[in-house]
């Protein structure tokens, strides 16, 4: 049986697609940048600020790091402002419901606390999270593990004792990397197979799923 339960936001938990390349493509225009849709939205999950700095390699523009701050912040404020057009996915208030009384539940993502801190207080969801982690307070962008296995420390679970929650490849790699079950999506950008490639152990298309609570209770 799962101790504790660690979910993604982006893609997972909330449809923050359209607000994520709003922000991203409003920052990088208003500092003479530019690229495609998809390159943003294949990288959500990642963190921005390393998004960026794929960005200005890619132009072959010199990493500077004041510049990356700053295009964190806007790209931080526009996402924000685009709070409104957020919308959970079907089933995550049931389900958080459902696992608070069960195990620990905790949320580890790589966008801004700024940015998170505002989601769930106007969707009222902080009340399910006994720990909540953002790209703020670790060194490293997933697939490395690190931001979860930080939240399981904080959740006093050991990592074989949780299940991730995830849409990404870089998510479930980062999962499975930290010695952690973890149930992928397909909510998100990535489609079922690609996910698959990343041997989670259970692949679902909605957190409605049945197969969900019989998966984090079975011993």
């Amino acid at each position: 049986m799962c101790e504790a339960a660690i979910f993604d936001w982006d893609g997972t938990l909330a449809d923050t697609r359209h607000a994520i390349v709003v922000s991203f493509h409003t920052a990088l225009k208003e500092s003479g940048l530019d690229v495609t849709t998809e390159y943003v939205e294949r990288r959500i999950g990642i963190g921005a600020s390393d998004t960026f700095r794929d960005i200005l390699r890619l132009k072959g523009l010199p990493v500077d790091e004041i510049l990356v701050k700053r295009l964190v912040a806007r790209k931080s404020e526009v996402q924000i402002d685009l709070a409104g057009e957020v919308r959970l996915f079907d089933g995550v208030r049931d389900l958080l419901e459902a696992l608070k009384s069960r195990v620990k539940v905790g949320l580890a993502s790589m966008n801004n606390e700024d940015v998170i801190r505002h989601l769930l207080k106007i969707n009222d969801l902080e009340k399910y999270f006994q720990v909540i982690l953002t790209v703020d307070r670790v060194s490293r962008s997933k697939p490395d593990p690190e931001i979860f296995l930080k939240t399981a420390c904080e959740l006093s679970v050991r990592p074989e004792k949780c299940v991730v929650f995830e849409d990404s490849i870089f998510g479930v790699k980062a999962a499975k990397a930290g010695g952690m079950r973890c149930i992928a999506v397909t909510t998100g950008v990535y489609k079922g197979q690609e996910l698959e490639k990343e041997a989670p152990d259970l692949v679902v298309k909605t957190l409605t799923d049945p197969k969900i609570l019989s998966f984090v209770m079975e011993k």
